[in-house]
Parts: structure tokens; C-alpha cells; sequence
């Protein structure tokens, strides 16, 4: 099938990214050099492709789930060694080896791939990516930049905070896609954090359970989220040590502070 022939599907999240000052500026943010291979997710039908390929970069290994997209990619861009592609859903096949990743993420899976290309707190990926460039819907781009007292500031701002350096590139308006989807969405950098300075799986696995047990309540003071675990002497102790006040509520609290109190409640369970 050509991609003449092909017609977008909602079932996949497909808006085909189509303005050439974004794809510039999405290639300029992931600083190719000929060192570097590019995992590109949802290749669709190549724009995006076509830039990586003109790129310094060593090789462009691509996984497209769209069966139909397969045979326009390959006729496309076969005949460059540098270019390999995996069809299938990029949750479920095994990823092709890479330092950098370029995505247009299908709305509908950003937090499953979020957590496969970047990990947990307590299970962060082997391999950190140096990169990973990905365009997303604007709201949840907000979320993982967001600064504590924000409104879109969230358990997963948290998470993806203590896990990598999150920034915009730009934001993306849906005049720039084919077909326009009915929300902005912003192209945004993601540096996860090397190994040495990833949190230790007993101490990620305490945030973890502290981010669940308050964000749950977002409204409601921590006096009240973190009553139980601790005599309320010892938990006003442990707070004020993490630089935390008890009237606070949870989107006040800066990552750092989070991982305070989950190393205070470690020390006294050791």
C-alpha cells in the first residue's frame, strides 16, 4: 500500500506531523552526531524520518505498528543501510538498540511508553537513553515539567523529576499536523539521569508509596495523607527534617523534599 492509498486511523492515535519548523527543531533538540543511533517511534510516513536520515546520525531504527505504513516506509527508505524497521507496537517488541529517542507519541499510550523508555522510580531502565525527544500532548508535557505549587504539578512531575531533566523545545499548535488533533501539544526534551545518580530501589520504592498515599488526596493537608505512619511527635520530626510543613499539601512539595522524608521514614525501619 502507498501512503497515497493510506488513510489515517483514530484507533491509532495518528496526526502526521507536517510542519517543517517543527521537525527542525525537534532534530536541532536531539543533538545528532555521527556517534549516535535514533530509536524512532511511530515513524508514520516519514517526515520525521527523512530529516533523521539527513542527519549526522550512524543509523535510524525505526518500529511502526501500522502494518499498512510498513511498505511506504521501506520503499521509502530501504535503499539507506543506515535505516532499519521493526513493525509491531513498540510496548510489546523488544526495542532496538539506541542512544537517542525521537517520537510523535499516539496520546493514548503516553504514560505506558513513558514508562518503558524511561522506567519507574524503583525500576528505572538499564540503559538510560541520553536523550529522548518526543512530542506529546501539551497537558501532560506541563505535568512533567511542572514546579512544585503549580496546578499541573502531579505525582508524575515528581516521578519524572527524580528520574531525568525535563525541558521544552516547543509547543505545537494542531495546524501543524495531518489530520489536526483537538488539543496543543508540546515537543519536549527528556535527559534521564546516569546510573550513579538514580535513587537507590529501597529508597525509590519509599517515595513511591508516599506519592501514591498523598497525590490520592491532592486536596487535603499531609497532616491528614500521612496520618498512621509514624506518633504524630515522630512524623512532625521527620517533616520538619525534610523541610516539609504538615499544612502542606501535596503539589507544594518539591521532588527533593519527597525523597527527604522517604529517607527519614527508611532510617527509622531499618
Amino acid at each position: 500500500m502507498t501512503f497515497a492509498a493510506h488513510r489515517t486511523r483514530k484507533r491509532f492515535g495518528q496526526h502526521w506531523l507536517k510542519d517543517e519548523r517543527v521537525l527542525q527543531q525537534i532534530l536541532a533538540a536531539a543533538e545528532l552526531s555521527a556517534n549516535d543511533t535514533v530509536l524512532e517511534v511511530g515513524p508514520g510516513r516519514g517526515a520525521l524520518t527523512e530529516q533523521l536520515l539527513a542527519s549526522p546520525a550512524a543509523a535510524v531504527r525505526a518500529v511502526e505498528l501500522d502494518r499498512d505504513l510498513v511498505e511506504g516506509l521501506q520503499e521509502r527508505f530501504g535503499g539507506d543501510p543506515r535505516f532499519e524497521l521493526t513493525q509491531g507496537d513498540v510496548l510489546a517488541v523488544p526495542l532496538p538498540a539506541a542512544g537517542i529517542v525521537v517520537a510523535n507519541i499516539p496520546y493514548n499510550i503516553t504514560g505506558p511508553l513513558l514508562e518503558k523508555l524511561v522506567g519507574r522510580l524503583d525500576r528505572p531502565v538499564a540503559q538510560p537513553y541520553r536523550r529522548l525527544v518526543l512530542l506529546m500532548q501539551q497537558e501532560v508535557g506541563e505535568r512533567i515539567r511542572a514546579r512544585p505549587g503549580s496546578s499541573a504539578y502531579s505525582a508524575l512531575s515528581v516521578r519524572m523529576q527524580l528520574l531525568a531533566r525535563c525541558s521544552t523545545v516547543c509547543l505545537v499548535p494542531p495546524r501543524c499536523f495531518q489530520p489536526p488533533p483537538k488539543v496543543m501539544s508540546e515537543v519536549v526534551a527528556i535527559d534521564p539521569l546516569p546510573v550513579d545518580q538514580q535513587l537507590d530501589p529501597a529508597l525509590a520504592r519509599t517515595v513511591e508509596s508516599l506519592l501514591r498515599r498523598c497525590f490520592a488526596a491532592r486536596r487535603k493537608m499531609l497532616r491528614n495523607t500521612l496520618a498512621g505512619l509514624q506518633p504524630p511527635d515522630q512524623l512532625a520530626a521527620l517533616t520538619a527534617e525534610a523541610g516539609i510543613g504538615l499544612e502542606q499539601r501535596p503539589q507544594e512539595v518539591a521532588p527533593e523534599r519527597w525523597v527527604a522524608l522517604a529517607a527519614g521514614l527508611n532510617r527509622l525501619t531499618a
